[in-house]
Order: structure tokens, then sequence, then C-alpha cells
């Protein structure tokens, strides 16, 4: 670090970062990561889907984590909760499906159906 400027970019990225996992947006996804979830590759599922929202600048999606979800053939699970509609839960999410659930489902408004399993 060479200067205040470096360190106050530094103190908001972090801050947009703690945002993101604060919970008090319109939008949650939320990622399983019990001991399946992280052997299936959750970190770094959920490591993509915070450098995505990142790199769009979403900044009314709020990114949580959870304990088993109780489907484990199916890990990574993430599900996907916008007000005022039905949570969809999708399933076997890498981190390159993460990226695209983003993207088709937070930005264009598409739920990417071949990749939801049932609740």
């Amino acid at each position: 670090m060479k200067s205040v400027d470096e360190l106050m970019k530094i103190r908001d990225e972090a801050r947009k970062q703690m945002g993101l996992r604060e919970g008090k947006q319109g939008t949650r996804i939320i990622v399983g990561m019990g001991t399946c979830g992280i052997t299936a590759g959750a970190r770094e599922t959920i490591k993509a889907i915070l450098d995505e929202v990142s790199k769009r600048n979403l900044n009314n999606v709020a990114i949580t984590q959870t304990g088993c979800i109780g489907r484990c053939e199916h890990e990574p699970i993430v599900e996907v909760e916008i007000s005022g509609r039905p949570k969809v839960t999708y399933g076997k999410v890498s981190p390159e499906r993460a990226r695209q659930i983003v993207l088709k489902h937070l930005v264009e408004n598409n739920v990417i159906s071949e990749w939801v399993i049932g609740q």
C-alpha cells in the first residue's frame, strides 16, 4: 500500500463485499456449504457468484451460505430467492454455471430450467 487513496479503495471494496453477504436486499443467493457441498466444489461456486455479482455491479443482491440442504446428490446447490417470486433451486452448479445463473436469472430474468432441481 502506497497511499491513503489505495487504503480507501481497499476499504470500499471490503464494504461492498460485506454488503453482498448481509442479506438485506430483495434478492438472495444461497449456496449450500455443508461438507458435501464443499467437497463438490461449493467454495469455488460461491467465489464465482461473488465475482460475477461484483463485476456486474448488482447492488440489490445478497449472497449467503447455509449448511446442508439435504440434496447431496445435486451439490453444489444454489438457491435464488427474488422477492415476490417462488424460490428456484439449481443443482450441480459449477463456477461456470454460477456465472450463467447470475447473468440469465438475475440480469436477464430467465430461469435456466434445465439446471433446476425439484423441491
